[in-house]
């Protein structure tokens, strides 16, 4: 997987400033204040810029850049604005600015004594992200230009036991394998954090790096392309994480279906891809009941019978984003070792068009026992989330429940990239995931549902339908996940359609996968379900 950069934290020391390589960054105060012991003619540099117009042009969190400072062997110094009182998100925004330019070099950050310098170390790592595994561009010297050489897809088992070579295909019908003399990536410099308390500092962004990992996983999950992300290689991913302390067991297709979810296995059962059911548990919080996360895995929408248009359908390899937030937020807690019981379940499905894939006008019958005509084979994600969210109930008896799905355009016709849409059977509950996600920066806006909506997917021939048509869809979509929530269980329901994959860059991550949810949940465990002491 993609690593977040190295990151060291040591005492101020600015003797040797001058003979430094690589990159600086300084942490300055709305006053202006500039460390002491600079050389006198870097001190002159920045006192000049620290009285243009373009600095008086920063904004909090934004920073000003001088090529080949004054009295520096540096190539580049840059002034980050952060005010003592800055809040977390400002904080975060400044060391974004400092990660969204890292090159091969080291660079070095003058914290002085700021106290939301974990703060900055965090939103560093999360916008030097870069995800570059099937670049194959060479550096000048003719050899890879670094990073990690991307994992040869394993071969895959089809439904008829035979191999799969799970290539890179080109437009002609023809195979290509995967890059194999390292990526194209520019590799990533060590950063190094100067400041007055560099132990606590260490301490304080701990927690940190274990929540930027697990950003980086989902992040990984949902930019990696279907024909190497299949059904298989997710699994196999999410048992690797058994080193961190996880629990993680993958139910087959026999078993599920021995277990009654007809209405997942119908979403997949025209992919050569087995479906299946993968459980992860965390147990770190005694005899508590757990939190349940679950997410949908479809790892390649074609729309199925109901195909979608051809522009854009490259970009359903992300619709597996919920199970990929719920895979980071546990990777997260492992490394964290949270004081919490959470249990994460993911339903892993490809819904393609075959011979035996489902037809619009199917019937068929969910683990709880509710049977559901299929309108549209291309609202599939409900069907998956339907029987998982029953399965969770009836196995782990959550003391609450989320489900994360990349579920419906209608979503984003209503709230666009910015915000996911949260509905819920619980004021009190929705709340905190509300305010879990605001305490992150993660936008999340509340939906209503309501009994009215229901007869928009009461169905003529079967208990219920699986959709309601164009109106209020996000809101069907939540009313017909809420027909398999216990009413005494407390639920919401996230649709991050709009914000897995954003069209443009956002203020922690390049443009691509943005780990949305990964922090709101983690926080979400830390502020409701976490033991204290």
């Amino acid at each position: 997987m993609t690593h977040p950069v190295e990151i060291s934290f040591t005492a101020t020391d600015v003797a040797g400033l001058a003979g430094r390589a690589g990159r600086i960054a300084i942490l300055v105060p709305k006053a202006g204040r500039l460390p002491a012991g600079l050389p006198r003619a870097t001190r002159e540099a920045l006192a000049r810029a620290v009285e243009s117009e373009a600095w008086k042009a920063v904004k909090p969190g934004k920073a000003l850049e001088l090529a080949f400072p004054a009295g520096l062997k540096a190539e580049a110094l840059q002034l980050v604005l952060l005010p003592a009182d800055a809040d977390v998100a400002t904080a975060r925004a400044a060391g974004a600015s400092i990660g969204a330019k890292l090159g091969k070099a080291e660079t070095l950050v003058l914290a002085g004594n700021h106290g939301r310098a974990a703060e900055v170390a965090l939103g560093l790592a999360l916008r030097a992200y870069d995800f570059s595994a099937y670049k194959t561009k060479k550096s000048d010297n003719g050899a890879a230009a670094g990073g990690e050489a991307p994992a040869e897809p394993a071969a895959t088992t089809s439904r008829t036991g035979a191999p799969e070579d799970a290539r890179l295909s080109d437009a002609a019908g023809g195979t290509e394998p995967t890059p194999d003399a390292g990526s194209g990536a520019t590799p990533r410099g060590r950063v190094i954090f100067m400041h007055k308390d560099p132990e606590a500092l260490a301490r304080a962004a701990a927690d940190g790096a274990a929540l930027a990992e697990g950003v980086f996983f989902t992040r990984d999950l949902v930019n990696e392309p279907a024909n190497v992300l299949t059904t298989g290689d997710f699994a196999d991913r999410l048992l690797a994480m058994r080193e961190l302390g996880l629990e993680v067991e993958v139910l087959e297709e026999d078993e599920l279906a021995r277990q009654g979810m007809r209405a997942l296995l119908a979403v997949g059962q025209g992919s050569e891809s087995p479906s299946k059911v993968v459980v992860m548990r965390w147990n770190g919080g005694g005899e508590a009941a757990p939190l349940a996360l679950v997410g949908k895995g479809v790892v390649f929408d074609t729309g199925g019978i109901s195909i979608k248009p051809a522009a854009g359908m490259e970009e359903m390899t992300m619709d597996m984003g919920g199970a990929g937030v719920v895979a980071g937020v546990m990777r997260a807690l492992a490394l964290r070792r949270a004081r919490a019981n959470v249990v994460g379940l993911v339903g892993l499905v490809e819904n393609m068009p075959d011979g035996r894939a489902q037809r619009p006008g199917d019937i068929v019958r969910s683990m709880k026992g509710d049977t559901i005509e299929v309108i549209n084979t291309d609202a599939e994600g409900r069907l998956v989330l339907a029987d998982v969210l029953w399965y969770a109930q009836e196995r782990f008896k959550p003391a609450a429940m989320v489900d994360l799905a990349t579920l419906t355009g209608a979503v984003i016709i209503a709230l666009g990239h910015e915000h996911a849409g949260v509905f819920s059977n619980d004021d009190a509950f929705a709340a905190a995931v509300l305010n879990a996600a605001k305490a992150e920066g993660e936008g999340a806006w509340r939906l209503p549902l309501g009994a009215g909506y229901d007869k928009l997917i009461d169905s003529r021939l079967a208990d219920i339908k699986n959709t309601g048509g164009r109106p209020a869809g996000s809101i069907t979509a939540a009313q017909f996940l809420q027909r398999f929530v216990r009413e005494d269980v407390p639920w919401v329901h996230l649709d991050i359609a709009g914000v897995a994959l954003p069209p443009a860059e956002t203020a922690l991550a390049p443009k691509g996968a943005s780990g949305w949810g990964v922090m709101t949940l983690d926080r979400l465990v830390r502020d409701r379900f976490e033991k204290q002491g």
